[in-house]
């Protein structure tokens, strides 16, 4: 293991998006990384395209160049974010090593995880209450716990994703009252993905899509570079975003939907929305437009943000690259990658920034200058980043603010945004700076 990676899994962060990667391939065909700046984020109105396949019988067959040209944003010049924006922080709660945030619709109630094995409900006026523990179920630490949580559309079901006793990811679902508390007899198991030989890269983020289908994001399976090269193999659930419909309403398990990429096909995965993803920590559609938003955690050099139209389908049958490539950069020179996606966004890993949390579009009302700005973080250096696109489709990112050791994002009904420090232990509701 390369003295980047012991310090990286050493900064007490549970090594959650760290990479464990030790020494890889990184030569031939490099296409230079683009820096996280100071650049002030900038609207434009000039429409483009992307490349993920869409529509196709089998995607995985395109021959398509590595390409990546995006829809800018078409937030109006009055909202673009000045240059000294900065955003400011209000502790709303202390949650100890805090992996994910949700809200249910009708309920102003914050639900963080724990990555122990918890769910709390944070309330105004009240310290956080437990709402569900399956600590007893849960195999924690290092990049494993409790590590996702979403909830159906009514409200009325949630869906939680935790590492279980094997080290495969599991994913349940249990009946919420009223009063927000869930109701431990009614669990149902969902989906349960095997995670053999390694306890890192297991993803674990759970979306409820605008389609009313659970996305779920999956790790390689870690190890360093991809060594079972599961993210490009369609037979495997790892390395991917998974859809599924959860709402069966008996029994365990779940449905196919019928649009997704590989429905029906008994040589491929039929779960599999897009793959090629080295570990996809925390992903989120645009409430406004449905684009679908990844932050995949890389290697040795490069962490990246990919974003995925939904005017081409968000995502369907697309592929990401890894491992054939790190970002932009050719990385295992056995594995192709046909029609792989390019990222929007790239930053290279330095002394304090290595492993990208992805974030959320920002849809709220207090802090107008950062509205249609996608907000994103490093986990390890806590450096909270701000991105457009200009009229080209080229992002350009101006630093905000800091978190320390950001394990996540949440965004309430309102479309505010909301920060989780890991290693302080905190959840921030985000405003702009005095």
């Amino acid at each position: 293991m390369s003295p980047r990676s012991r310090r990286r899994l050493g900064v007490a962060l549970f090594g959650l998006t760290l990479a464990t990667g030790c020494s890889g391939t990184t030569n031939s065909n490099e296409i230079p990384p683009t820096a996280p700046g100071t650049t002030a984020a900038v609207a434009s109105t000039s429409p483009s395209t992307t490349s993920a396949p869409t529509g196709q019988s089998d995607p995985s067959t395109s021959t398509a160049p590595a390409t990546s040209t995006v829809p800018p944003s078409t937030v109006p010049p009055s909202t673009v974010a000045p240059k000294d924006l900065r955003l400011g922080l209000v502790e709303v709660a202390s949650i100890d090593s805090p992996t994910a945030f949700a809200v249910r619709t009708g309920d102003p109630t914050l639900f963080v995880t724990s990555q122990a094995g918890i769910v709390h409900a944070i309330r105004s006026g009240s310290s956080p209450a437990t709402v569900l523990d399956i600590v007893a179920d849960t195999t924690s630490g290092g990049e494993q716990g409790l590590l996702g949580l979403a909830f159906s559309a009514d409200g009325g079901t949630a869906y939680v994703n935790h590492t279980i006793s094997d080290g495969s990811g599991q994913v349940e679902s249990y009946r919420v009252g009223a009063d927000g508390v869930f109701d431990p007899a009614s669990r149902r198991v969902i989906i349960t993905i095997p995670h053999p030989d390694e306890a890192n890269h297991n993803g674990g983020n759970l979306v409820l899509g605008p389609d009313g289908m659970l996305y779920i994001g999956t790790g390689d399976g870690g190890g360093s570079g991809d060594p079972d090269r599961n993210a490009q193999n369609l037979t495997s659930l790892l390395g991917k975003i998974l859809r599924i419909d959860p709402s069966k309403t008996s029994g365990d398990g779940y449905d196919i939907p019928s649009d997704n990429p590989y429905y029906a096909m008994n040589s491929k995965r039929n779960e599999i929305w897009a793959y090629g993803l080295r570990n996809p920590w925390r992903f989120s559609f645009d409430r406004v437009t449905g684009d679908l938003w990844i932050g995949d955690v890389g290697q040795n050099t490069i962490e990246e943000v990919d974003v995925l139209r939904s005017a081409d389908g968000a995502g369907r049958g697309a592929n990401l690259g890894w491992s054939a490539y790190e970002g932009n950069k050719r990385f295992n020179q056995d594995q192709d990658a046909p029609g792989a996606v390019k990222p929007l966004y790239q930053y290279p890993h330095n002394n304090e920034s290595a492993s990208v949390t992805g974030g959320f579009v920002y849809r709220g009302a207090a802090v107008p200058g950062m509205y249609g700005a996608y907000l994103f973080g490093d986990a390890v250096s806590g450096t909270l980043w701000a991105l457009r696109t200009n009229s080209s489709g080229k992002a350009i990112v101006a630093e905000v603010g800091r978190v320390s050791s950001v394990s996540a994002f949440g965004e309430d009904q309102n479309g505010e945004l909301y920060a989780l420090s890991f290693g302080l232990g905190k959840v921030y509701r985000i405003v702009g700076a005095a």
